[in-house]
């Protein structure tokens, strides 16, 4: 009997010290390697730069037609106003959507480094999403923009040649019920 009780205090000894430890902070359910692993995946994912996520092929161009408007410094008013015609007529969007589309493409993209230098890692999220007609329709938007200002700069005609050559790659052809 006295090695029954002697273990009850014990366990309630070690309750009451993790209740203790608990109200100043410290919390041992840390330690637990799978909720580790959850909260580092959603931190990374919580944290990442939100143009390494994007997956459809309208919000991929339209960064991309912003990134090469803003390639060479700030977007002219004439890229601007292309920009807008293009977001209204090729993607069929009204004023305002299309106004939209092209406030949060520039927000996301920001200064764009992260476009030019990790440009793979950028649409390889979406590439799977592209149909053969919306990837050469998205190349020819792009250089489209490009010229809308006078002719290309050497950092735009290199996005669009970077651009070109990923979207060109051979796209797998999607089975019927995929």
């Amino acid at each position: 009997m006295h090695v029954i009780i002697g273990l009850l205090g014990s366990i309630v000894t070690i309750l009451w010290l993790l209740h203790r430890l608990a109200e100043m902070g410290i919390d041992l359910g840390g330690l637990n390697p799978f909720l580790w692993q959850r909260r580092r995946k959603w931190r990374k994912q919580y944290e990442a730069n939100p143009i390494f996520i994007l997956d459809g092929p309208m919000e991929v161009t339209a960064l991309l037609i912003t990134a090469t408007a803003k390639a060479d410094g700030d977007m002219s008013s004439e890229e601007k106003r292309e920009i807008l015609s293009i977001f209204e007529n090729e993607f069929q969007l009204s004023k305002r959507d299309a106004a939209g589309l092209l406030i949060s493409s520039s927000h996301l993209l920001g200064k764009g480094d992260e476009v030019r230098d990790q440009l793979d890692k950028v649409l390889n999220p979406s590439l799977e999403n592209f149909t053969k007609e919306q990837a050469v329709s998205a190349i020819e938007l792009i250089k489209r923009i490009s010229e809308a200002g006078g002719p290309a700069t050497e950092m735009q005609s290199e996005l669009i040649h970077d651009a070109a050559a990923i979207l060109e790659r051979p796209l797998t052809p999607k089975k019927k019920w995929e």
